[in-house]
């Protein structure tokens, strides 16, 4: 049941997922707390500025999808995903390559 002042137009699912956020010259630990097939709500490592364009890698999974911060507050940040999630698997476009080389210094494979 959703609550009456929650303006989300899709329910989210509680996720518990180590993730990383991509931007040049940027690259910051997170974790998936929630998502939903539009969106993300994340928990920073740090609480750093985020430009309005990231690549968000999710660790577990091996994917990375584009997506654009919409909000923040404090060390969380919600992102709407810009595309599909992409299997960073294998070989890459070049736009994902700085998210797969941070896959693999997370730990993923």
């Amino acid at each position: 049941m959703s609550r009456p002042d929650d303006r989300r137009l899709e329910t989210r699912s509680p996720a518990n997922a180590r993730g990383v956020v991509v931007a040049p010259g940027l690259e910051l630990a997170c974790l998936i707390v929630d998502q939903s097939s539009t969106g993300v709500r994340l928990r920073l490592d740090r609480n750093l500025a985020l430009p309005n364009r990231v690549v968000l890698v999710d660790v577990a999974q091996a994917t990375a999808v584009e997506a654009e911060v919409v909000w923040r507050k404090g060390q969380e940040a919600g992102v709407k995903r810009a595309g599909t999630a992409s299997s960073l698997r294998g070989l890459v476009p070049s736009r994902l390559a700085a998210a797969r080389d941070a896959l693999m210094r997370a730990g993923g494979r």
